[in-house]
């Protein structure tokens, strides 16, 4: 019999419509939108607004794929979402999320994976299928960055990168021989001795007697800590990295990529990691300038864009890579 295979049918996207430019927020800290251009690559960003809440982004872009799909939530046998700005300590997102889509017992949980979330997610839903334990899937990356970041001239550094919004995906099971389409290699890393180069420290259980203190507030120790150089540093060196195995896992070339889709965590990373591996700009797709990085969000908005402005045809090869926290790294290959 047949393995079965992971397809995507459907994919979603939805960020806020509130729009933070960069003058915007040179009004409240000490920027210019040239220096964050010139940084990051980033003109605007999405952010929330009142009432607004991560499982809202992530049920709007999960009714999306389903759309796509012509499918319904009832259709959904599990539901993966990604994310590291969970709507509440606990439950995770997902379940939230689940309610929101009329589900009553259909299995949910989220994982934790930063950056590379998205990518870790498809792993685990790749595994369901292929196991025969789920014939559909639905993976979301979710992020709210706006209400945990430092805006002030403290935070500058990190607090111009984020923004708020949510992609999904809907994975199927086919044993359809005379369709190769499908996921056809993932690969994941991680190296945890980075962990505190790029993280949000409190609250967290580890602290005692209490999780949150004055004193935690006061040394700013709830807001994003980042050292950039550093990151950057293992970011353009791990991605090729994932990226090269995973096509060789696929027994693919570079030049047999259509489209690469890379985290959108700084502009300059991208283009750093595009001309160290001589990808032209016509192959890869970026949208951190509209949207900043997403997190968890960026890739499945990607692939979402390029889905439904006629980037990809039935087909291509599709290449996925990814860095963040952790650090981890991962990277996904698919045929259209």
């Amino acid at each position: 019999m047949t393995q079965p295979r992971a397809k995507i049918i459907g994919t979603g996207m939805y960020v806020p419509d509130l729009v933070v430019t960069n003058d915007d927020l040179a009004k409240r800290m000490d920027t210019t939108d040239e220096w964050i251009r010139q940084r990051t690559g980033i003109e605007e960003r999405r952010y929330i607004e009142p009432g607004q809440q991560p499982s809202d982004l992530a049920s709007a872009a999960t009714k999306q794929a389903l759309e796509a799909a012509q499918l319904g939530p009832e259709d959904i046998d599990c539901i993966v979402l990604t994310t590291l700005s969970s709507q509440a300590d606990f439950p995770g997102t997902s379940f939230f999320l689940q309610d929101q889509l009329g589900l009553s017992d259909t299995p949910c949980f989220d994982v934790r994976a930063q950056c590379s979330g998205f990518l870790f997610g498809l792993a685990v839903a790749n595994g369901f299928i292929r196991s025969g334990m789920y014939r559909r899937v639905l993976v979301v990356g979710c992020e709210v960055h706006s209400t945990g970041i430092d805006i002030s001239d403290a935070g500058r550094d990190v607090a111009v990168i984020f923004g708020d919004g949510a992609g999904a995906v809907l994975l199927e099971a086919t044993e359809d021989e005379n369709d190769d389409s499908g996921l056809l290699e993932i690969r994941l890393h991680a190296q945890g001795k980075f962990a505190k180069k790029l993280w949000i420290e409190a609250p967290g259980s580890g602290f005692t007697p209490a999780r949150m203190s004055h004193q935690l507030i006061d040394e700013r120790r709830h807001f994003p800590y980042m050292e950039g150089r550093f990151v950057f540093k293992h970011a353009v060196k791990r991605m090729p990295e994932v990226l090269l195995e995973t096509l060789n896992a696929a027994s693919l070339k570079l030049e047999d990529v259509d489209l690469f889709l890379f985290h959108q965590a700084n502009l300059r990373i991208n283009e750093f990691v595009m001309e160290q591996m001589g990808i032209p700009t016509e192959r890869c797709s970026n949208n951190i300038q509209r949207y900043g990085n997403c997190s968890s969000a960026s890739i499945p908005i990607l692939l979402d864009e390029a889905a439904r402005t006629g980037r990809l045809a039935p087909g291509q090869i599709v290449s996925m890579t990814s860095f963040g926290s952790g650090f981890s790294w991962a990277s996904a290959v698919l045929r259209w």
